[in-house]
Formats: structure tokens, C-alpha cells, sequence
């Protein structure tokens, strides 16, 4: 890496230091039993229901990540661009599911070198217009597409809302020789409102449904059409809707949760104890592994203080970030890698490089002290990052983990 790339790079970020006091903070780390176990669990999960696993590669953009996701047994990797898809294959990711519509000439032509070069591609469609657009482009580069349709919610994203709109989207894409349908797609995370669970239940249904009367009918040109959904909240109740001997033995069921591969502090960790709920003799659960550091900056008066982190180092929705644990290398030198519980201290206000800490007016906290922050909805810190540390119990810093944002 050139002296300019590492002067740009966020953290100064190398292996083998501690953490602490060997690493400029702040910096975004993920902790390494955390991982494994995350990495194991849905695993185990998906095979459990008989589904394949492509997690959602746009959570991390980490190819490290990928790999070892693909060595713990997944399928592939979903992404949802092609610039992100061209990211995971140049590092080696073969399998590539676009969970979104192919859109834009230069964007077919990147998806058109991947497929060139050997890549096994699926992007969704939901327009015959689009259809139209991919039929034409891939027929002059003399290439095969294969499309999943998307089925979608009334008021949600993208999507066919009714079976009127998927028979027609069937007749556009058989109109087209280089597009082959290979199955349906869908997101159930759009879902919102009364009965959630009721509702996710049904609209799993409802994918099974379409899948099995194309498939009947004769219009998926594929021994085992693909069927997937699943984003990291809902992702329990999706596998229940895959679950049948049917789909196990002629489908290709797909889960595609990204989150879980760090989990989080509160939006999914709150999605994880409903999970339990449903499923009481779930055996274990998703652990939080990304966390971010950073140091006190300032301890301006009573009951403030200012954090050496901002908007540009952790995300901040839908909630600010929570401080966890106090480690005092300043006011408690002798102790300094003992964390000290912070309970009830909590964020009140971020900007770009600040956080403002409410803390106890008699806290015992000193500028120079690192406090570890955890987050919600991990997609929007691991978008802050050019790299992130992987770390050990010791807070060792054993792997740097590099971004493809």
C-alpha cells in the first residue's frame, strides 16, 4: 500500500498490536469468538430447515468475511449492485445472487464480464420492461441471464403485488431466449403494521405457492428452481415456510440474513429474542461482535462527556450508540484492561466527530480513557470503514479485515 493509501486509511490500522494502547482509535472491531460462533449458528440453522444459506454480502462488503462465510458451508453471497458483485468476485465469491434488478446499460455490462469470466448470476426482475431491456443487451453479447421473479407487499419496495403480474412478467421473459427463469425471490422486511408475524408467515406462503405453480407449469428452465427471501429479522419464519420435504428434495430454498454474521446491541438483538420467543427450544443465539473504540476526548463539566467518535465512525440509526464497557487507562492505570460496567450511561447527541456521553456527575473517568461502543443495525458502521480489526479475547489485533465500500 502506498504512503498516501495508508495516511487515508481510517485507524491506522495494523495487526498484531494491542488494541488499547497499540492502535490509534477510534476503530471498528469484531470479536473473534463472537464470529465463529455466529458463523456456525446460521449454518446450522439453515441446514436444520433445509435451505442454502447467501448471506447478504452488503452488510460487510468484506471479502474476508465472505470467505469465511463460504467455508463455514454457504452457497454463495447475495449482493445488491453489480459493482458489489464484481467486488465479491474479483475475491474469489463464484455464486453471486443480485437481490435486486439489473438496471442501466453499464451496470448490465459489468454483470455481463462476470458472467463471461465464470460467474454463477442471479439478479430479480419485476417489469417486462426491464425484461426487455436485459433480453436485448445479453442477446447481443450472446450470453444467457438467469432472472428471478420478485414478488413484493402493497406498499412496499419493488416487487409484483399479484399473480396477475407475475403471469405477465412469465410471458415477457419467455419472449426473451437469452433470459432463463430460474425461480422466485422475494423480501419480507418491507412488512409492516398489525399482524407481522401473521403477515411474514403468509407472504412465505405465498413465495412457496408461486414457486410451485411456475415450476408446474413448466416455465422455470431449471431442475431446481431457487426460492429465497429472508432478511435478518424474519429470518426464522421464512425457514419455517421453506421447511417442506417437497422444497428439500426438487427446490433450491435460499435464506439470505447478512447481519447475523456480527448480529448487534439492540435492533437485532431485540429481533433475536423474539426469535427465542417463537422458537423456545432454539438451541443457543446470535452473539454481538462488531463494537467500535474510542477514546474520552473531553470532560467539559458535570455529567458530560465528550466521546472521540461521530458520525463518521459508527452508525447512528435507528439508535445512537451504546456505550458498554469503561476501560481506564487514565484514571485507573493499574487496572486499565479491566472493563468497569457503565450502566445507564447513555449518548444523548452525535455529530461527525463527536458523541456527548451523560455519565454520573461523581463518574470516575479520566480523558485518555477508552470506552467501547456497541451499535444498531450493523450495515451502517461497517460502510464507515476502509478495514476493520479482527481481535482476540486479549484484544489483540490478529486480522485486518479490509472493506470493498
Amino acid at each position: 500500500m502506498s504512503e498516501a493509501a495508508m495516511a487515508c486509511d481510517k485507524g491506522g490500522v495494523e495487526t498484531g498490536p494491542g488494541l488499547l494502547t497499540g492502535i490509534s482509535l477510534p476503530a471498528a472491531v469484531i470479536h473473534e469468538a463472537p464470529l465463529a460462533h455466529n458463523l456456525a449458528w446460521m449454518q446450522r440453522f439453515a441446514e436444520a430447515h433445509g435451505a442454502r444459506l447467501a448471506p447478504h454480502g452488503k452488510t460487510t462488503m468484506a471479502p474476508a468475511l465472505f470467505r469465511r462465510q463460504l467455508e463455514a458451508g454457504a452457497w454463495g453471497i447475495t449482493l445488491a449492485t453489480a459493482p458489489q458483485c464484481r467486488a465479491a468476485f474479483v475475491h474469489g465469491v463464484r455464486r453471486l445472487l443480485m437481490a435486486n434488478q439489473l438496471v442501466g446499460e453499464a451496470n448490465m455490462g459489468i454483470v455481463a464480464e462476470l458472467i463471461e469470466g465464470g460467474a454463477d448470476y442471479y439478479c430479480v426482475v419485476d417489469s417486462a420492461e426491464n425484461v426487455r431491456q436485459l433480453g436485448r443487451f445479453f442477446a447481443a453479447r450472446g450470453l444467457e441471464l438467469q432472472v428471478l421473479i420478485e414478488l413484493g407487499v402493497s406498499g412496499g419496495r419493488c416487487g409484483c403485488r399479484d399473480a396477475s403480474q407475475v403471469e405477465a412478467l412469465v410471458a415477457a421473459i419467455a419472449e426473451q431466449p437469452s433470459l432463463r427463469l430460474a425461480g422466485i425471490e422475494g423480501y419480507e422486511g418491507m412488512i409492516a403494521g398489525g399482524d407481522e408475524v401473521a403477515a411474514v408467515r403468509a407472504y412465505g406462503a405465498r413465495l412457496v405457492d408461486t414457486v410451485r405453480l411456475l415450476h408446474a407449469s413448466g416455465v422455470l428452465e431449471s431442475e431446481a428452481p431457487i426460492v429465497t427471501a429472508s432478511g435478518s429479522k424474519w429470518f426464522d419464519l421464512i425457514a419455517e415456510a421453506f421447511d417442506r420435504a417437497e422444497l428439500r428434495e426438487h427446490y433450491t430454498p435460499v435464506l439470505r440474513p447478512g447481519c447475523y454474521v456480527v448480529h448487534d446491541h439492540r435492533l437485532y438483538a431485540s429481533a433475536m429474542t423474539d426469535v427465542k420467543a417463537r422458537h423456545p427450544h432454539l438451541e443457543g443465539e446470535l452473539q454481538p461482535a462488531l463494537e467500535v473504540f474510542a477514546h474520552v476526548q473531553s470532560l467539559p463539566e458535570p455529567g458530560l462527556a465528550i466521546i472521540a467518535l461521530g458520525k463518521r465512525d459508527i452508525g447512528h440509526e435507528p439508535d445512537l450508540p451504546m456505550p458498554l464497557r469503561l476501560y481506564p487507562l487514565c484514571s485507573h492505570p493499574s487496572a486499565a484492561t479491566t472493563p468497569l460496567d457503565i450502566a445507564g450511561w447513555h449518548a444523548t447527541h452525535i455529530m461527525d466527530q463527536h458523541v456527548f456521553l451523560a455519565i454520573p456527575g461523581d463518574a470516575r473517568i479520566a480523558v485518555g480513557d477508552v470506552i467501547a461502543f456497541g451499535t444498531s443495525h450493523p450495515c451502517l458502521t461497517f460502510d464507515k470503514w476502509r478495514q476493520l480489526l479482527l481481535v482476540d479475547e486479549a484484544l489483540k489485533a490478529k486480522e485486518s479485515l479490509e472493506t470493498c465500500f
